[in-house]
């Protein structure tokens, strides 16, 4: 190996996703990798880590894996035509925006549930604090 391509398991240890997640993302279509050693053990670049780590931050914003395919391949394709049209890069960029806006609502329903969870634990906490022995003394 010439040191630019990681094994499984390094990637997982990157990511922080198990080698069985990484296979399905691999046999879904969302993320290929880029060699395979001798030994037939695939590899993956910096570039693969990038591609499962927004795989991985969609996941949790409830995203499907098409749709995780629909963004990835829209990045793509702008990451990868200079020579787009006018036209075809502003639907391009009109694809990613709306992922963007996506997810900006899945953040804001989860700053709302964080904030309930935090009452809800806090109320629970001040229950216990009054209910302690050293708090009846």
């Amino acid at each position: 190996m010439d040191g630019k391509h990681m094994q499984i398991g390094e990637v997982a240890a990157r990511t922080e996703l198990s080698l069985r997640t990484i296979r399905h993302y691999e046999e879904s279509g969302l993320v290929v990798p880029s060699a395979r050693s001798q030994g037939g053990f695939r590899l993956y670049t910096d570039g693969d880590v990038a591609r499962l780590m927004v795989i991985r931050r969609m996941k949790p914003l409830g995203f499907t894996l098409d749709q995780m395919r629909d963004l990835l391949d829209a990045t793509d394709h702008l990451d990868a035509e200079a020579d787009l049209d006018a036209d075809e890069r502003e639907a391009l960029l009109k694809r990613v925006r709306e992922y963007q806006q996506a997810a900006a609502e899945q953040v804001e329903k989860l700053r709302i549930q964080l904030t309930r969870a935090e009452d809800f634990e806090g109320t629970l906490r001040a229950r216990l604090e009054q209910n302690t022995p050293a708090a009846r003394a």
